[in-house]
């Protein structure tokens, strides 16, 4: 079973890409819906993050607001590996079952979306990288009229991410998301085609 590593920074259009490829198939598992998953309400994980962050990250519901918890955490490299030490490990866990029951069903191909691939050294447990780009300032307007952000919000989460240049050497296959939904779906459907086939 092909494993591949779809990344991409702030904004470039990984979950679109990741798409186009669920309807075309392929399993695909999301990093942010497992860590979703991680601290859903009720669970050890959150109550492990409201230790850390304290009673404001916690919406009146008992669920996470994820809002609060960005403003916590903005600026603040500790209290920020404290948040992923607590995540990090428990998404991981739910990927490894995840892939695990692919596998057993024999699938061929599996994806795992993952935004901080390289950054969290997980690109050595996949087989090819795909890596998905826009230019910066594509990607920052994106973000803010997507995602409403703060332009500051928006450049503080791109400066703590690795630089895209750096990225792309190390990713195996690029797709280019500077243009229009047309041209992606067709970038992603021919990245698609050249994995299944083996030329990578």
């Amino acid at each position: 079973m092909i494993v591949v590593g779809l990344t991409g920074n702030l904004a470039a259009g990984k979950s679109a890409v990741a798409g186009l490829w669920r309807r075309a198939g392929v399993p695909v598992v999301s990093a942010d819906e497992l860590a979703r998953e991680a601290v859903k309400q009720g669970s050890p994980g959150l109550t492990r993050v409201a230790a850390l962050l304290g009673p404001e990250a916690l919406d009146a519901d008992g669920s996470m607001d994820r809002a609060a918890v960005r403003r916590i955490v903005f600026g603040d490299d500790g209290l920020r590996r404290g948040l992923e030490a607590i995540i990090h490990p428990e998404v991981r866990r739910l990927r490894d079952e995840w892939t695990a029951a692919q596998r057993a069903a024999r699938q061929e191909m599996v994806v795992w979306e993952i935004p901080l691939l390289f950054e969290a050294g997980i690109a050595r447990d996949v087989d090819v990288v795909v890596l998905v780009d826009a230019p910066p300032e594509v990607r920052r307007r994106r973000a803010m009229e997507t995602r409403g952000l703060s332009a500051e919000e928006v450049d503080a989460m791109m400066a703590a991410q690795m630089s895209a240049d750096l990225k792309r050497q190390r990713a195996d296959l690029v797709i280019e998301n500077g243009g229009a939904r047309e041209q992606l779906a067709e970038r992603a459907a021919e990245v698609l085609a050249r994995i299944r086939s083996g030329a990578v």
